[in-house]
């Protein structure tokens, strides 16, 4: 990613990573880059050590590998199940199935890169922090139950995660087919994290996206 931002794949981002670091920017201007790098290092760093502080325990590497293991088999349930999902919602409305954007005839590096992008920061954003806000608030604010709770998240984040894939100078062109798969897949991501964290969503959501549009 940072090799390919000098090249001519420079101007390609994912959305969610803009939006991120615009906020940054706000705030640290010029020096954006180097406090992003050091929030997102020092957030993380945070979460691990707390984390095995709780479990009393060293990292196992056992346990990163069977993560790998899971990741991919749920990026492959995601697929059919998305997929199929989408196909038989759009057929029943009378819509038609359009192929992907220009983005799957950019160069394989590329794709690479904005398939690491899509697990990481739309993770970051629309599952972290607005899925898991809304489930907080609904919780300690509304004092609905976790099924509840859960499910105006799902449903919220996800229908901002959709939309959020049309605003902008470089947002994707207005379709009711591309927006009804991101919903979906959006909702999916969303209880995804709600049930199983931020690590195997983003794992999978990355390795979805290699299948898609790397290979």
């Amino acid at each position: 990613m940072v090799l390919l931002s000098h090249g001519p794949a420079g101007g390609i981002r994912n959305g969610a990573d803009v939006v991120l670091q615009q906020a940054v920017y706000a705030i640290a201007g010029r020096y954006e880059p180097i406090v992003f790098g050091v929030l997102l290092l020092g957030i993380g760093g945070f979460l691990v050590a707390r984390d095995m502080r709780l479990h009393r325990g060293p990292l196992r590497w056992s346990t990163f590998l069977l993560m790998l293991l899971e990741s991919l088999l749920l990026a492959g349930i995601f697929g059919a199940v998305v997929g199929t999902i989408t196909a038989n919602l759009l057929h029943l409305s009378g819509l038609l199935v359009v192929p992907g954007g220009a983005i799957e005839h950019s160069a394989l590096a590329t794709r690479v890169m904005l398939s690491l992008g899509a697990g990481i920061y739309e993770e970051l954003l629309f599952r972290v922090i607005i899925a898991g806000a809304l489930d907080a608030a609904a919780r300690r604010l509304l004092g609905w139950g976790p099924w509840f709770a859960g499910g105006f998240a799902v449903v919220v984040s996800a229908t901002v995660f959709s939309a959020s894939h049309y605003i902008g100078p470089y947002g994707d062109p207005w379709a009711v087919q591309s927006f009804v798969y991101r919903l979906i897949s959006g909702m999916v991501f969303s209880a995804l994290y709600l049930t199983r964290g931020f690590g195997i969503t983003a794992w999978t959501h990355t390795l979805y996206d290699l299948l898609v549009l790397a290979l």
